[in-house]
């Protein structure tokens, strides 16, 4: 089911399939996967797929808005088999709310705005409701307290009190308290229902908060996320000194896409931020911050500590076999290379970042497939990163 998408259950015709060039030393063709229908090539320009999405809308009955395009662009070219799954559920002709749905699910980015809106006006419906029913049971106690103190200046005002008065005030009173104790149920129960709809409120924020943070490529966190984190880092003496960012950018990334097309470079991403992710303590931070790059920032380690897990890291993609689950066509070798800077080394998560950037340049320019701390290139004299300097 991975390699499943839109253009799949079309049919291949919408789309064509991508092919590498021949061999030099022959003249055999090697067919990538009929499953990657976004490559770009001489036999399968970016405008075919356009063209292929856009027909593929006016035959569903689909209105051309960018954000309809985009939902059934990425649909079709495969980088998201639920994606594709949601939209073939709809059939011909599904209404714009439900593609708004999808668009929800899938593409926060574009309805963050209409979610937070949505849960305003909740909120302000709501609270609105609750100060109305609290004025109205004010008023229902107020009434209730008039009701007790007239009977009781009636009872103090009479010499004589005759049986049949007493059974009156009694039951005036009995049925004004019942009276008070059934709207205090009722407004319990509201007042408990009121409080289910804003804890849903509130969890379709946190829902949203966590959707915001979070690449819809890869699932891992995203580069707003990472801002907010590295700033973290000077909010404090602590935080400096026992922290470390690692970036890693993949190897000849653009020529991976050139040759393979988008979908595969798709699949290379998300496989590296799994390797990322879950080759890593809990607690390190791993985010996507770019196209093909992403961050680490590390807590409570030495340079050398920081620098035993880069390498880890570097050299399990490099060992991993990046192939096309259909025809078992290979992708690789891919690798990455990436640059460390110790926060005690910078004065601001915006000088960390550039220190930790430009060692990654240096692993660039030096042969990639490498690790590079920014101490072994900063100058040696009257800096912060001797703290960490080894014995």
């Amino acid at each position: 089911m991975g390699a499943w998408n839109l253009a799949t259950y079309l049919g291949h015709r919408m789309l064509p399939t991508r092919r590498t060039p021949a061999k030099q030393a022959g003249t055999r063709v090697e067919r990538v996967s009929s499953m990657q229908p976004a490559a770009a090539s001489p036999e399968s320009p970016q405008k075919d797929i356009a063209g292929a999405v856009l027909a593929t809308m006016r035959r569903l009955g689909v209105i051309g808005l960018p954000r309809n395009y985009e939902i059934f662009y990425e649909a079709m070219t495969g980088t998201d088999p639920a994606l594709g799954l949601a939209v073939v559920a709809l059939g011909n002709h599904p209404t714009q709310q439900e593609l708004d749905d999808i668009g929800r699910r899938f593409f926060t980015h574009h309805h963050g705005q209409s979610v937070v809106e949505q849960a305003r006006e909740v909120l302000a419906r709501e609270l609105e409701d609750v100060a109305s029913l609290l004025r109205t049971e004010r008023t229902q106690v107020e009434k209730y307290g008039r009701i007790l103190n007239e009977t009781s200046d009636g009872l103090a005002n009479r010499s004589i009190i005759s049986r049949e008065l007493l059974q009156k005030i009694v039951g005036a009173v009995a049925a004004a308290t019942s009276s008070s104790i059934d709207r205090g149920k009722q407004v319990e129960s509201t007042l408990s229902d009121k409080s289910a709809e804003l804890e849903a409120v509130k969890c379709k924020l946190e829902e949203y908060k966590r959707l915001a943070d979070t690449d819809p490529l890869t699932q891992i966190l995203n580069r707003r996320a990472f801002d907010k984190e590295i700033a973290r880092i000077y909010s404090s003496r602590k935080d400096i000194l026992f922290n470390a960012l690692i970036l890693a950018d993949i190897d000849n990334f653009k020529k991976v896409n050139d040759r393979f097309g988008h979908p595969v470079g798709d699949r290379i991403i998300r496989t590296i931020a799994n390797i990322l992710q879950s080759s890593v303590r809990r607690g390190v931070f791993v985010a996507r911050t770019g196209g093909e790059e992403f961050a680490l920032i590390v807590e409570g380690t030495s340079e050398d500590t920081t620098l035993e897990i880069a390498e880890r890291l570097r050299r399990l993609v490099e060992q991993t076999r990046f192939t096309d689950p259909a025809t078992g066509a290979e992708y690789g070798p891919v690798t990455i290379s990436m640059g460390i800077c110790m926060a005690a080394e910078a004065e601001s998560s915006g000088d960390l970042y550039s220190k930790a950037d430009r060692a990654l340049y240096r692993s660039k320019v030096t042969g990639r497939n490498r690790v590079t701390k920014h101490s072994s290139i900063a100058g040696q004299s009257g800096n912060k990163w001797l703290l960490y300097r080894k014995d």
